[in-house]
């Protein structure tokens, strides 16, 4: 008699623990030696005791790898946006000098700079484009790209005002698209889109885009490559997927910090309207990009909900009801929310706590660590947060001292992952290398 348990009947715990097989022996990996393979699923075993909030054989550790592979291979920024080979080459080196590493990310937020060029992006400026050739990073550009009286329409059809009116703003290749008709009036037309694809810049703009479409492949090529590489070396990723927070798309995106700021006291009512709608879209989208993957550890950066962008009063009407039914979501299907919440969470403590047990890893940057641990001990694991600014100043004694005080404050009875407040792009590499010895020397578990 067949006694396993159909998905929908599993319980969030037994999903998880089917996604954590997953993770542990993932079917596409050919591990380079059995030592390898060893040494990954050791990794992935601390990583998930973790996670469960139990005391493994030590607290295990995420280096802040940032981009710091560029610098470390004695390249710039603006050479691995735009030489894939040299990006390979920046990351394969990363990978074999920091074999002691737990875990280790490809280079996917490294974006092809060709592609952005050739989309006219107007939202952002990277090295070379907008910022000089020796800058470090993007720099996103603020703005209204949608305007204050326009939530009716965002709200009434989201994909219509995304193709017509968001993108022309946000690119130049989109300009000729507020010419098209609503997407919505398409239906049952006969002849469809094609008397909107007569129009000369509009044709240009779908040749163009799929030109890109093969530098892109180009670009997936390498990154994929070298993922596949880092996990055959036993260095799993602690990124399965991305996802956010509904309230940070419309003010990232869309209204922008003075924009989302004067709406919470114009019209907080169309901020909640718009939240409440996008919401189940969002979780749909996480999830199912997530079945995809090994890893079921899904990284949310976190943006306007910290300490001092809203009073506590907006936080619970603005961000916390959606972005806690997103978390409850995505924890129901066994995957793990992995928020990183930038900035400070210190009185944010307490409502973040509302989860169940074991069901977030909340990743802090300049949140108060032992008080965090003081009061999510019970509910969460946390991930944190050695000041970037240490690990990339700072003598290697400095970084030392910072992760054992770390490790003394948040490690008892388990539930804690050693890691930088944010990623680097540049330091002393001994300062990476300490930050494991540490957790091998004041880290490990009775």
């Amino acid at each position: 008699m067949d006694t396993t348990k159909k998905w929908e009947e599993m319980t969030w715990q037994e999903k998880r623990e089917e996604r954590f097989k997953r993770w542990l022996s993932p079917k596409n990996v050919k591990f380079v030696s059995k030592e390898a393979e060893r040494l990954y699923k050791a990794r992935v075993t601390r990583f998930i005791k973790a996670i469960k909030m139990e005391e493994g054989d030590r607290v295990p550790c995420i280096l802040p790898m940032g981009y710091f592979p560029a610098y470390y291979a004695g390249i710039t920024f603006h050479t691995i946006m735009y030489d894939y080979s040299e990006l390979k080459r920046a990351w394969l080196k990363y990978i074999h000098d920091f074999k002691d590493a737990d875990s280790a990310n490809g280079p996917s937020l490294v974006m092809p700079g060709r592609i952005l060029d050739g989309l006219g992006i107007k939202n952002m400026m990277w090295p070379g484009h907008g910022l000089s050739e020796d800058a470090w990073y993007y720099q996103y550009i603020e703005g209204e790209y949608m305007k204050a009286n326009e939530y009716d329409q965002l709200i009434r059809d989201p994909s219509d005002y995304t193709f017509r009116v968001n993108l022309p703003r946000s690119a130049d290749i989109f300009s000729g698209f507020g010419r098209f008709p609503p997407l919505r009036s398409l239906q049952g037309t006969r002849l469809g889109l094609v008397p909107a694809l007569a129009d000369p810049e509009i044709r240009k703009a779908f040749q163009k885009m799929l030109d890109l479409g093969e530098e892109y492949q180009k670009w997936q090529a390498v990154v994929t490559e070298v993922s596949q590489i880092a996990l055959a070396e036993g260095l799993p990723n602690m990124r399965g997927g991305m996802a956010g927070a509904p309230f940070d798309t419309l003010a990232d995106m869309l209204r922008g910090t003075q924009g989302i700021s004067i709406d919470m006291f114009r019209q907080p009512e169309k901020i909640v309207e718009y939240v409440e709608t996008i919401t189940p879209q969002m979780i749909d989208s996480a999830i199912k990009s997530a079945d995809k993957l090994d890893c079921p550890v899904i990284s949310m950066p976190l943006h306007k909900g910290d300490d001092v962008f809203m009073s506590d009063k907006q936080f619970e009407k603005f961000y916390w009801p959606t972005y806690q039914r997103m978390l409850l979501a995505m924890i129901n299907e066994g995957l793990v929310p992995f928020p990183f919440a930038e900035g400070k969470y210190n009185r944010r403590l307490k409502q973040i706590a509302d989860m169940p047990k074991s069901g977030v890893v909340w990743y802090f940057d300049q949140t108060d660590m032992k008080e965090a641990k003081k009061i999510l001990g019970n509910t969460s694991c946390i991930v944190g947060n050695v000041p970037a600014s240490i690990i990339m100043t700072g003598t290697s004694q400095q970084v030392k001292e910072a992760c054992r005080k770390l490790i003394e404050d948040c490690a008892p009875g388990g539930g804690y992952i050693l890691s930088g407040g944010a990623g680097i792009d540049k330091c002393d590499p001994d300062n990476l290398h300490v930050m494991m010895r540490a957790v091998e020397e004041y880290g490990q578990y009775k």
